[in-house]
């Protein structure tokens, strides 16, 4: 009676094992969909506990991102070839990461894409610098050939242009034209150093070249808070944020 059992239950097991086992196949048999605003005509069908509990963290957060932290000489936005924005965002990489490496760095480049808007003229808060950059990209330093150099100097003019620091370069017909880097010309056989955001060391961006790189330092740093460090000492230097168009990207027609 007992190996009967034994049997039994074996092939009960057996049976609901295959059964478990088999593939199941799923159609869909009716969709639909709405559009839902997010925006001032939601807030009447709020849940107001939830309004309540969350009005504590709103106010903490507009707090710490209305404080000011420095001023700017001039509206700066950002567009191409070159832009005030573009040019002092590559500079502050750039000069910043010289500073704080206590290394030589050649090009700072930063996309026009990951600046999302503008600073006016006047105060700065920190709010503004997360309205810029509002992701949360690391500073790399890159060591690039020279002959990628000059292919990635095709794909910045590909594009119009990006945001560039010791770069000078002309774009014609989508093509890029007489690069300079410092001053000198592009060396196909040597290796230059490129301040840049972990998301274009990733060949992001259609800047596929930077991804070629012969060696990559990470340094853990937010690129955020780079500029936002940075504009607090030019203000306790007494110093108002300032750019310039230089003709670093330039257009031949």
């Amino acid at each position: 009676m007992f190996q009967q059992k034994k049997h039994l239950y074996f092939i009960l097991f057996l049976l609901v094992f295959c059964t478990s086992c088999q593939n199941k196949q799923w159609e869909i048999a009716q969709f639909s969909t709405s559009k839902i605003a997010i925006d001032s005509t939601t807030e009447a069908g709020a849940n107001q506990d939830y309004v309540a509990f969350l009005q504590v963290f709103k106010e903490q957060l507009a707090e710490k991102m209305n404080v000011v932290i420095g001023q700017s000489t001039q509206r700066m936005s950002v567009s191409r070839p070159e832009s005030l924005l573009s040019n002092f965002a590559a500079d502050v990489l750039r000069t910043e990461a010289i500073s704080r490496l206590n290394t030589h760095i050649d090009i700072g480049i930063v996309n026009v894409g990951g600046l999302r808007t503008y600073i006016l003229q006047g105060d700065i808060t920190i709010g503004n610098i997360y309205e810029v950059m509002p992701f949360e990209n690391e500073l790399v330093i890159l060591w690039l050939k020279g002959d990628k150099l000059g292919e990635l100097f095709e794909s910045i003019a590909s594009v119009g242009g990006e945001g560039v620091s010791g770069i000078r370069m002309g774009i014609e017909n989508g093509k890029a034209v007489n690069p300079t880097i410092n001053g000198k010309a592009l060396d196909l056989e040597k290796t230059y150093i490129i301040a840049t955001s972990d998301f274009l060391a990733e060949g992001n961006d259609k800047l596929t070249q930077l991804a070629e790189y012969e060696k990559m330092e990470i340094t853990g740093i937010k690129i955020r808070d780079i500029y936002i460090e940075y504009i607090e000492n030019e203000a306790a230097k007494g110093n108002k944020i300032n750019s310039q168009l230089d003709g670093r990207i330039y257009e031949i027609k």
